[in-house]
């Protein structure tokens, strides 16, 4: 049986094969958010007491529904008047329900900084990223060899945009220089099984660089498990499916 994460990162390099053919980088660079000044998903993790980066998603490939008709507006103005820190975009349609056209739309209505979370395999993406509005995107540690990691991570800090590197495995910080990572996002979920704990997640924070914002990711589901995640030594978290699953949205 093929593994998840192989299956979706040759379904990646399909599409971008053929989005290259149908709108070149040229044309995304005409796009009016091309040229715009992106907004610090770093600087705002930092400012923030708990460090709360929301997540959009309508279905996963553990969950084939969490939140099958949710609005991307509607959900976006939510997570802000919540306190949220930032927000991430699923834009993988066959896996997770997204699309570019969920960040355009985030980005319509809200102000915080928005992560295009994508498993990015080409430097079209980072271009697409920055076309439709993103400012940051997600490099994953275990998707990617060291050199395209890195040649990613250049061309998105060239555009404005900052880099969450995740990571499963505390040996994996050394794929990528510690000047290209703004963030490291420490993924609790097994990408081959998709199961989640969030001990192995704790356990790599000893290893990880003093110095590097650290965002705890997967399997958080309460507002005492993020306070207990911050006082361990992360410096924020990102929540996806427990925010999607409920149907008020307030500051508690």
């Amino acid at each position: 049986m093929k593994r998840i994460l192989e299956e979706i990162i040759e379904y990646q390099y399909a599409v971008v094969k053929h989005k290259k053919l149908s709108m070149p980088v040229e044309v995304l660079k005409a796009f009016p958010e091309f040229s715009r000044p992106t907004r610090s998903l770093k600087s705002a993790v930092v400012n923030s007491e708990l460090g709360i980066i929301s997540e959009f998603k309508r279905r996963s490939p553990s969950k084939e529904a969490i939140h099958l008709k949710a609005d991307v507006m509607e959900i976006a103005q939510a997570y802000e008047q919540m306190g949220a820190t930032g927000i991430s975009i699923l834009t993988n349609q066959r896996y997770f329900g997204g699309s570019l056209e969920d960040l355009q739309l985030a980005k319509s209505v809200c102000d915080l900084p928005l992560l295009r979370k994508d498993f990015m395999v080409d430097v079209y993406q980072v271009y697409e990223a920055k076309a439709y509005g993103a400012d940051a995107i997600l490099l994953i540690a275990n998707a990617l060899p060291a050199q395209k990691l890195e040649e990613l991570a250049i061309l998105a800090h060239n555009l404005g945009l900052e880099v969450l590197y995740e990571i499963h495995e505390a040996e994996e910080i050394h794929k990528l220089s510690e000047s290209l990572i703004d963030l490291i996002g420490v993924n609790n979920r097994n990408l081959q099984t998709f199961e989640v704990s969030l001990q192995q997640g704790l356990d790599m924070l000893p290893h990880l660089p003093t110095d590097l914002l650290k965002i705890s990711e997967s399997g958080i589901q309460d507002e005492s498990t993020i306070k207990r995640l911050i006082e361990q030594g992360f410096n924020g978290v990102l929540v996806g499916e427990f925010f999607m699953k409920q149907h008020k949205y307030s500051k508690s």
